[in-house]
């Protein structure tokens, strides 16, 4: 069974802010108007419970082990590719709002978690990741931690 990649560290970057091309600005406004690679931001959902931060991430057609999650006590980075598997390539399109390539999306928590109570499930194009939150009084440092999904 292939596992999603989880990662653990104690930093996560995000792209550094550069100045938008011509096609990122058309881009913004429709996805129609870009030419080569498409970065897009699946939709998300986070909650919280009294223990727990839930994130769901909408990701239907996108392969398991096209997942990476790198997760930090302060951040949860999503990140992967879905591919387009359109065979035709001479087709002419008259709607295109189905984003493939490349996605990236780095959520900041709202508590701190503990690392050793992460779990991730992906069932039906749904990706769950249920962080278990770090009480003040239990607070440690653990840099790797082996983690088996469902």
């Amino acid at each position: 069974m292939k596992h999603i990649e989880i990662r653990f560290g104690d930093n996560i970057e995000t792209h550094a802010a550069e100045e938008k091309s011509f096609e990122e600005l058309f881009q913004s406004v429709n996805p129609i108007f870009c030419f080569s690679k498409r970065i897009w931001k699946p939709q998300m959902d986070i909650f919280e419970t009294r223990n727990e931060i839930i994130i769901q991430v909408e990701i239907s057609g996108v392969r398991k082990e096209n997942i990476v999650i790198e997760v930090s006590n302060k951040a949860v980075k999503i990140l992967g590719s879905r591919e387009n598997d359109h065979s035709d390539r001479t087709a002419t399109y008259r709607l295109a709002e189905i984003q493939f390539g490349q996605f990236e999306r780095v959520l900041y928590l709202p508590s701190v978690i503990d690392v050793e109570k992460v779990t991730a499930t992906f069932f039906n194009g749904f990706l769950e990741l249920t962080l278990g939150k770090l009480f003040s009084k239990n607070i440690k440092r653990k840099q790797n931690v082996s983690i088996d999904f469902i």
